[in-house]
């Protein structure tokens, strides 16, 4: 529940309203001013006059969109004029920034003149790459938009038009297939004949509906043919000879009802009228046309979407505007056309038919999201809209003709998508990248698990490896079955009859027979999965390994020492984690196996993770650290440190290692330069080795929870065959990312990577 007051503190405590602007390169310099303004400045500036294309490449016009609104028809609040809607404007403006990564300058405009504001906007083209009209009323918003999109070279898009539309097309799409009617022989009503009721009806005729089945419904009543009354060309264009006059005669035997209209028109009666399976659209906001409760309480065979979050199917536009303007901005479309918004609705139709990612169930209470009558739209919050939509748009662009730089690489394109959803994403992307140029066998012991079956299609269907399932088979293919998965052909094996049992005992009684280990007992270890699925990797039969969702880190590291062992030269195993920050990625390490680690374990563990950042192509830069910088207090703590720098540079002299050193002067590279100029560290560590293992945990953790880092790891380090480990309550996308990283460690470790990459 959302008081008044909250409303008003919000926008109204420490800096008014809710957005600034921030420079996107640095001014902190006589030089920087002088290359941010004059005179440096020239230089583009002519570059920009001998090629105006060139505006793009030197300013933020390529990502910049004018949100321009005369405020009269602002959310539910009507005619409240330019400055009262500034606030929605500037909301706007986050939106667009917050899930598509596209900067918005708000122009109120007080002017109720279609020419003037016509105008207006014409002039400001030079500045902007788009223009996102919002609460103007209709008609007149049709002819602004009409007669900008003929005169501008770029995106003109009316979000109370089209947004609507395009967001319930795709509920249209999914909700026709699920109640398995076809689109050309449904009679769809749409209540509201203004900006959001017109599009509506115009994209739904693009996507297959008939106009002839058509009935549009105003204050009025029925549109028909030879109507005079509140007429103009655009409700004109739905008119129809009918004997209908009023919303209770059009939805008698209704397929689809379309409401963008006012609170409670619609009763339960004119539900109880509509046809089977009766699809009910009532996006009014913030009240329906219909309540879901009074709606659901007379027909329980309707599909229901309304413009809340409170009720399943949301209809939220921005599933629609950030995305449309990130590709039509990626490839300079001169305009949004009806292609690409019908290529936005069947996007979106399709993402809400795909496994939902944990990060959205969680937001979204924790109940698990499947496609059906409750979920036919995908949720704001699902971060694979940015790919899926962008990406349909941009494409859509270039097959109509209006994207004057398409683009070439989509799989490129995609990862700059990811990169735009932060740091951490387009980190993955590598791994996965090189994953899907081989993927290697994978074996998952708790295999019955519904996270690792979800990953499990992912990864298939992404073919970033070959997963193999350890457990039941029967229970497994049950699973896969709840769950909607489509598993085929994927590799289950049920250690308790796997005719390769006996051999994997024989083998580990070699193994371990001098460490008290009998036949018998080793026969018996084959029936726990993780014993069997470290077998399974040490004989070949596997490459890596992935497991911990339910067990101990004991209960995988332990087999793991004990079955495939540690790389040559390796006495001691480690944990990193790679901590992915917004602007930079650093490693710490040991945060997860040695409690109380020796300087001859420090060199070691520094080498391991040197090797391992290698692997990254990026330059190893190794910070020794503890409470002292370079011997300004002496205790064994510090000595054990400065001793394992130096073990470092000894065994790889090659490698940029100092300290023992405090962490704020490992990362500043001012304080190395004016008070330690000796260091050999001239540049921020990107390796943090630790004294011991409790403040290398305490400092990832604290940089995950406080510093924004996302914490990847850990990754086992020192063992001959890659083991990942999992941690209970993982999202499944950590759990397909890990699984790339595994095939990617052991595309190194056979050799392979080298000539994958020549």
């Amino acid at each position: 529940m959302i008081r008044k007051q909250d409303a008003l503190d919000y926008h109204s405590l420490g800096r008014r309203g809710k957005i600034e602007v921030v420079s996107t390169k640095p001014c902190a310099t006589q030089r920087d001013l002088s290359l941010a303004y004059t005179p440096g400045v020239a230089e583009p500036c002519m570059e920009i006059y001998a090629n105006p294309e060139d505006v793009y490449k030197y300013t933020a016009k390529g990502n910049l969109v004018a949100v321009i609104s005369n405020g009269t028809a602002v959310l539910g609040l009507g005619d409240i004029g330019p400055a009262a809607g500034k606030p929605v404007m500037e909301g706007k403006g986050i939106l667009f920034k917050r899930f598509a990564d596209i900067d918005v300058f708000d122009i109120e405009l007080n002017s109720k003149d279609p020419d003037e504001i016509i105008r207006t906007v014409q002039m400001l083209e030079p500045t902007f790459g788009g223009i996102n009209l919002e609460d103007i009323k209709a008609p007149e918003c049709f002819y602004i938009e009409e007669k900008l999109k003929a005169t501008m070279n770029i995106p003109v898009f009316h979000d109370d038009q089209h947004g609507t539309a395009i967001i319930s097309g795709a509920a249209l799409i999914n909700a026709l297939e699920i109640v398995g009617k076809k689109i050309d022989q449904v009679k769809v009503v749409f209540s509201g004949a203004g900006a959001a009721g017109i599009a509506c009806a115009r994209l739904y005729e693009k996507l297959g509906v008939r106009r002839e089945n058509v009935l549009l419904v105003d204050t009025k009543g029925v549109v028909y043919k030879g109507r005079k009354d509140g007429m103009n060309p655009y409700k004109e264009y739905f008119a129809v000879d009918t004997e209908a006059r009023t919303l209770a005669d059009a939805l008698r035997g209704a397929d689809v009802f379309c409401g963008v209209s006012a609170k409670g028109i619609v009763s339960k009666e004119m539900v109880k009228s509509m046809a089977d399976n009766p699809l009910v659209f009532a996006m009014a906001n913030p009240d329906p046309e219909i309540t879901f409760e009074d709606a659901t309480g007379v027909r329980d065979d309707l599909i229901m979407a309304t413009g809340r979050s409170d009720y399943p199917n949301q209809v939220n536009n921005v599933l629609g505007f950030p995305f449309i303007f990130r590709g039509a901005l990626d490839v300079r479309a001169s305009a949004i056309n009806d292609e690409m918004k019908m290529a936005a609705s069947n996007a979106l139709a399709m993402l809400a038919k795909e496994d939902v990612p944990d990060s959205v169930i969680r937001a979204y209470g924790g109940k698990r999201i499947e496609f059906g009558r409750q979920y036919i739209i995908p949720k704001p919050f699902d971060p694979r809209v940015l790919l899926r939509e962008a990406t349909a748009i941009a494409k859509a662009a270039m097959d109509s003709g209006v994207a004057r730089t398409p683009i070439a690489d989509f799989e490129a394109y995609k990862d700059s998508l990811e990169a735009r959803l932060g740091k951490t994403r387009e980190v993955m992307r590598f791994f996965v990248h090189k994953a899907q140029r081989s993927p290697k066998r994978i074996v998952f012991p708790e295999g019955d698990e519904e996270g690792i079956l979800r990953a499990a299609q992912i990864i298939v269907d992404d073919k970033i490896a070959k997963p193999i399932l350890l457990g039941n088979a029967d229970e497994i293919k049950e699973r896969i079955d709840v769950l909607g998965l489509d598993l085929e052909g994927v590799e289950i094996i049920n250690p308790r009859r796997s005719p390769k049992a006996p051999g994997y005992a024989e083998a580990l009684y070699q193994i371990r027979q001098r460490k008290g280990m009998t036949l018998l007992n080793a026969e018996r270890q084959m029936r726990t999965r993780n014993v069997f699925g470290m077998m399974m990797v040490r004989q070949g039969d596997a490459d890596g390994l992935i497991s911990g969702l339910t067990q101990s880190y004991p209960e995988t590291v332990r087999p793991a020492l004990q079955i495939i062992g540690t790389k040559d030269g390796v006495k001691k195993i480690a944990g990193l984690y790679m901590m992915v920050f917004k602007n930079q990625t650093i490693f710490i390490a040991d945060a997860t196996v040695n409690i109380d680690p020796t300087a001859e374990d420090l060199a070691d563990i520094a080498l391991l993770t040197a090797e391992r950042v290698k692997r990254l192509n990026m330059v190893p830069r190794i910070a020794m650290l503890s409470f002292s910088n370079f011997g300004s207090t002496q205790h064994p703590s510090t000595e054990k440190m400065r001793r394992a720098a130096e073990l470092v540079h000894q065994r790889a002299p090659e490698l940029i290692v100092d300290g023992e050193m405090m962490a704020d002067t490992a990362m500043s590279p001012e304080l190395l330069t004016s008070l330690f100029p000796f260091s050999t560290l001239k540049e921020p560590a990107n390796i943090l080795i630790c004294p011991d293992l409790t403040s290398a945990n305490i400092a990832y953790k604290l940089l995950a929870r406080l510093g924004g880092a996302s914490a990847i790891g850990p990754i086992l380090l020192g063992i001959k065959k890659p083991v990942y480990l999992l941690t209970p309550g993982v999202e499944v996308a950590d759990i397909v990312n890990i699984t790339a990283m595994a095939v990617f460690t052991s595309q190194h470790e056979s050799g392979e990577y080298a000539a994958l990459n020549k």
